[in-house]
């Protein structure tokens, strides 16, 4: 039996006036689940002009006010959080704990979205001229959009809709079509904790609805997060029509083992940080850089935990690696694998052998995958140079920790890198002078806390701030200066030169 899932517009369910849909499926047994609505540009019109409409009121509750509401869906995601945790799980494919830490990981944003009344605090100086006072206030922007991806259907929307929704503006969520369930879960969950219609929307949808976000005028600003070719579209685009714009993109990790760290914590990173999720993450590390006569002591044991790597339907807790999202992403990995090989990288395990059939009951015909580890990979190959966003790993050889440096800082991509060592010299150096967004030193997954923002450089990130923290702060409000004096502090006479302090 299939679902509809349909938009969330105005505090309820709505089909839409598109009748387009496409097959939502569980990707461990490849059966079609549901049948989500991918909305037109009328849908959107009907969604931005519910939150235009909600926005003047919703503006003007007391930010403390507003911080109430997201303590209840605080409390209400908690009460809830398996439940959306199994509805990643059935739509992504990604194990059942590792969806519950997907969860967790976006209450951290609702915890520090119910401290906005002191995260909007402004500045005061008191008589920047005789008689004259100048302070700060930050206000919303109105409507803003978010359009997030499949592989976190639940934490990349929580980096956007509370911040925004806290700060006062309404929102409007374009989430993946390959798993949009909790898009909708959220919705209901929000309208529980007394969020008023229309401040949060939902549209189902692919690049006809996007589209539409991106040119329609009363959209002021746009979260995305995503591969880097869209994310340059977007920024370009929602730029051209005015609006402020945070786009995350693409990544290509790397971890840098250096010959003293300790090599069974780093086969440990290495195993969970590549293969976790199936690789599906932008965090994921996949390339390891291994510095000097490392890589002939660690290359043995990654080769042996990749082979032995519990790949199972994702429900199952004894899983470590559940299945690719879609047959579409399997065929695409399955092609970066192929070029590798035929590109010369040394294929060390191959994970294109695996059978479904051994993940669990019903799952012979899922999108399956084992772990694939390769050796001896070169920048000017294709599986290094490109993000394959699944469960391949690459290790490179370099001769010491100053060609590693040099390695990574040369690629376009700068989201995610760590480095694995026992020196503290060479851990200050390596953080200081790497060319990448967020820096793990004997972390192997770097993901910033809920206050300290997510963002990577170069072709990472297009746009001047970071998702989340108190640069999401910055993103989802609009500064204004005021200056004041009164009428007994004011001279005579009309002033024709540029004010100054006297």
């Amino acid at each position: 039996m299939t679902t509809e899932i349909a938009h969330h517009i105005g505090g309820a369910r709505s089909a839409g006036q598109s009748t387009r849909q496409q097959d939502v499926t569980n990707p461990a047994t490849g059966a079609v689940t549901g049948r989500v609505r991918l909305g037109s540009a009328a849908d959107v019109d009907a969604a931005v002009a519910a939150a235009q409409a909600a926005f003047p009121a919703w503006s003007e509750v007391p930010p403390i006010r507003r911080a109430r509401v997201m303590f209840k869906f605080l409390e209400l995601v908690n009460q809830h959080k398996d439940e959306l945790a199994r509805a990643i799980t059935l739509e992504h494919g990604k194990v059942f704990t590792d969806a519950q830490g997907e969860v967790a990981r976006g209450i951290d944003i609702i915890e520090f979205a119910c401290g906005m009344p002191q995260l909007l605090k402004g500045d005061f100086t008191d008589q920047v001229s005789t008689g004259m006072d100048n302070w700060t206030i930050r206000q919303p922007l109105g409507v803003v959009a978010g359009i997030t991806p499949f592989n976190f259907p639940v934490m990349v929307p929580m980096w956007m809709f509370p911040m925004a929704i806290a700060a006062g503006n309404t929102f409007v969520l374009k989430p993946s079509p390959i798993d949009p369930t909790p898009s909708l879960m959220m919705a209901d969950l929000l309208k529980q904790a007394g969020l008023p219609d229309g401040v949060f929307n939902v549209v189902q949808g692919d690049k006809e609805a996007v589209d539409a976000l991106l040119v329609h005028p009363d959209v002021k600003a746009v979260s995305f997060v995503g591969s880097t070719p869209i994310a340059n579209y977007i920024y370009e685009t929602g730029a051209h029509h005015g609006k402020r714009v945070q786009a995350l993109g693409g990544a290509k990790n790397h971890m840098v083992v250096m010959p003293d760290a300790d090599l069974d914590q780093a086969v440990d990173a290495l195993i969970g940080a590549a293969y976790g999720s199936a690789g599906e993450r932008c965090m994921a590390i996949s390339v390891a850089v291994l510095v000097g006569d490392v890589a002939n002591k660690i290359i043995p044991k990654l080769v042996d935990r990749t082979q032995q790597l519990q790949v199972l339907d994702g429900m199952n807790l004894a899983a470590e690696m559940g299945p690719i999202v879609t047959e579409a992403a399997r065929q695409r990995i399955t092609g970066y694998i192929e070029a590798g090989q035929a590109e010369g990288a040394r294929l060390l395990v191959d994970g294109r052998g695996f059978d479904g059939a051994k993940a669990g009951d019903g799952c012979a015909n899922g999108f399956w995958l084992g772990g694939t580890l390769f050796d001896h990979v070169t920048p000017d190959m294709k599986i290094y140079q490109e993000e394959i966003f699944g469960p391949v790993l690459s290790c490179v050889r370099v001769p010491d920790f100053a060609t590693a440096v040099q390695l990574i800082n040369a690629h376009e991509f700068g989201n995610g890198t760590s480095c694995f060592t026992r020196d503290g010299n060479v851990a200050r150096e390596f953080a200081r002078r790497i060319q990448v967004g967020m820096v793990g030193i004997n972390v192997p997954i770097p993901v910033p806390m809920a206050w300290q923002g997510f963002g990577g450089w170069k072709k990472s990130l297009f746009g001047d701030m970071h998702a989340y923290g108190e640069e999401g702060v910055r993103f989802y409000t609009k500064q204004k200066s005021i200056m004041q004096r009164w009428p007994e502090s004011i001279g005579k006479g009309a002033e024709f030169v540029m004010p100054t302090a006297k």
